[in-house]
Formats: C-alpha cells, sequence, structure tokens
C-alpha cells in the first residue's frame, strides 16, 4: 500500500495536523511537534496529547503513516562541546514527544562539520549522538533524511548514512528518509525510470533497502548535482514526472511515509490524486 501525503501544519495545535492531512486527501503526514526555529518548547499536555491521538484514530493514521520532523537548530555533528550538548539535549525532547504523541519515527538531518572536524569525525558524532538519544528514549526510531550536500553538511552521499548506521548500537532503531531534490542537488540522477532504478539500486548496495523508512517526494529548482536544497513542485522542476511514476508503482516504496515538501501547499491534493493515479495505472 501507497501511503502518500504531506507535510501539514500543525499550527494551533499537533492535534490539527491530523485533520489538515485528511482535508487533503493523504494517508500519510509531517509535522512539526513544535516550532521548528526554536529550541525550547512547552511540554506537551496530557489533553493535547489525547487529542492528537484521537484525531489519528479518528481519521485512520497510524504511526507508521506519520514523519515527524525535528527542529532546523539542531545538530547533531556540532564539532563545538556546548552546542553539540544543546542540539543533543533537544534531540532527546524531540524523540520523548514523539514517544508522548504514540509515534514511531523521528526525521532529522545529520548534520554540519562547520569545517572544523573530518567528515568521518562528524559522523561519528551524530552516530554517538543517536545512540544517546536511545538510551534516553524508547522505541522511537531515529529516520536520517539525505541531505543536498550545501555548505559543510554531510549527509548528501549514501557512504555517509551508511558510515552513521554502522555505529548504531540498535540497528532496529535507526532509518533513512530519502528526500528527491536532495539526492538529485547530491548529483544521483532521477531523470528517467531507468535512471531512478539504478540510483535506489545503489543505495540498496551501499545503505540496505531494508533502512528505507519513508521518503519526501518533492521535484528540484537546481540542476543534476547543483547541491541546491531547492524543492518544486512535482513535474515543474529538474527532475520530472518519470521518478514519481516509478516510487508509485516499485513495490520497494509500500508501507513508507511518502510526503511531499513540495512549493505550492494549494495544489497538494491534486499532486496526491496524480500520485495516486500512477499506483493504479501500473
Amino acid at each position: 500500500m501507497k501511503l502518500i501525503g504531506a507535510h501539514v501544519s500543525a499550527a494551533g495545535g499537533v492535534f490539527n495536523a491530523p485533520e489538515n492531512a485528511a482535508k487533503i486527501g493523504a494517508n500519510a503526514f509531517a509535522l512539526f511537534t513544535k516550532n521548528q526555529r526554536q529550541w525550547v518548547a512547552k511540554p506537551l499536555e496530557q489533553d493535547v496529547i489525547t487529542a492528537f491521538k484521537a484525531r489519528c484514530q479518528q481519521y485512520g493514521f497510524k504511526s507508521e503513516a506519520i514523519l515527524p520532523h525535528d527542529s532546523y537548530l539542531i545538530n547533531l555533528g556540532n564539532p563545538e562541546t556546548e552546542k553539540l550538548e544543546k542540539s543533543r539535549a533537544a534531540f532527546i525532547d524531540e524523540m520523548q514527544r514523539c514517544n508522548q504523541l504514540g509515534l514511531t519515527l523521528l526525521n532529522f538531518h545529520p548534520g554540519s562539520h562547520l569545517k572544523k572536524i573530518s567528515e568521518s569525525d562528524c559522523l561519528r558524532l551524530i552516530a554517538e549522538s543517536i545512540n544517546m538519544a536511545h538510551q534516553e528514549v524508547p522505541e522511537v526510531v531515529a529516520v536520517i533524511e539525505n541531505t543536498a550536500g550545501q555548505g559543510s553538511n554531510v549527509g548528501w552521499r549514501f557512504e555517509h548514512l551508511a558510515e552513521i548506521i554502522d555505529q548504531i548500537e540498535d540497528k532496529s532503531r535507526v532509518g533513512v528518509c530519502i528526500d528527491t531534490c536532495h539526492t538529485f542537488a547530491a548529483g544521483y540522477d532521477l531523470r528517467s525510470e531507468a535512471a531512478t532504478e539504478a540510483t535506489f539500486t545503489e543505495f540498496d548496495q551501499v545503505v540496505g533497502m531494508s533502512f528505507l523508512r519513508g521518503m519526501h517526494l518533492n521535484d528540484s529548482k537546481g540542476k543534476l548535482g547543483s547541491h541546491l536544497d531547492r524543492h518544486h513542485s512535482l513535474g515543474e522542476g529538474e527532475i520530472g514526472w518519470d521518478c514519481f511514476r516509478y516510487l508509485m508503482q516499485a513495490s520497494g516504496f509500500d508501507n513508507i511515509p511518502l510526503v511531499l515538501e513540495t512549493i505550492n501547499p494549494d495544489i497538494w491534493q491534486q499532486e496526491i490524486m496524480t500520485l495516486r493515479s500512477f499506483v493504479n495505472n501500473k
């Protein structure tokens, strides 16, 4: 089954996200469980948690179809000790919020070496951070999102993801979210069904498809290998429709959240309908 949705607003309370997803015909969604541009948020109150769980049940969203995203401020590979500790504390808080809401996935950008330490040292710090979070919070899976490779960000090569995963103690609680825009910007071709298949064959060989726990479906404003993290509406960017048709028709992408972060929320419902039409026209 294809779980298709979008990163919806949780304005007014996280319990609004399931309803916002249902309104666009989604059977999956992403959300922020707190303001993504602030370090600290007030704890989730019990009535908010209860309302969120009730709405998820009402609209038929199970935890495996929901891909919460952590704060953009967090850098689990920060070379500066004080800032690393702050990021780790914030990440653990994000994991705890997911656990309170009954969610089992937490999507995050791996981090950045800020040109102060080597790539490998940064990847080691990220793995160490995930291991620490696992010890603090049960059940929640840390889902590493691949990046476009802007600036000093790590995680843009499949080898980076594999290197992090290799150092995780509980591999049942680590996964990957592949963002199509980031993948393309990082230099992996997705412009045809054959190219998309080849890219995911490489992903399987380097990382393993068993670690794929979610995807962000975005076209790209930047060209192949541009390292530009600039999303576009599906079919309107440099990737085009063939990639998304392939993803909808290949069984390797079943039963994981496939989440739009495209630039025009007004057409999310139409984009979801188009993706579903590919599933039905195998």
